[in-house]
Formats: C-alpha cells, structure tokens, sequence
C-alpha cells in the first residue's frame, strides 16, 4: 500500500499539472514555480505551505502561490 505522503503527492501533481495545462501560473515564495518542485517541496512533514489561488476579473484562477507558513 502506498504511503500517504506519496498519495498526496500524486493527487497534488495530478492537479496542478492539469492546471498548467489551462494556463495558469504556479509560484512557490513569490518565485515562478514548476509543478514538479512544488511537489518535491510542499509534501514534506516539516514544512507547511499555504496556496492561495489568484483568479482574474471573472473569478477564473490565473496564478497559484504557495507561501510557506512559519511556525511559532
């Protein structure tokens, strides 16, 4: 059986490889991103990343951007 970590990562990859492909913008820390270090980055059991999706005038998503969220 596939660990749960492995799992997200594939559902994550999944989505945002099929929103790649409608055009919109992934950012990883206010960087341009790519869907692949996303992935490697955001599952991962020290660290906690936030999207926020960023859509245009017609509530369609244009930007996603991860910002990772601190620890106090």
């Amino acid at each position: 059986m596939a660990s749960e970590s492995k799992v997200n990562s594939a559902s994550l990859k999944e989505q945002l490889e099929n929103m790649e492909k409608k055009g919109v913008r992934l950012y990883i820390n206010g960087a341009p991103s790519t869907t692949d270090y996303i992935v490697k980055n955001c599952v991962n059991e020290d660290t906690i990343y936030m999207p926020d999706y960023v859509t245009d005038e017609r509530g369609k998503v244009k930007e996603i951007r991860y910002d990772r969220i601190s620890r106090k």
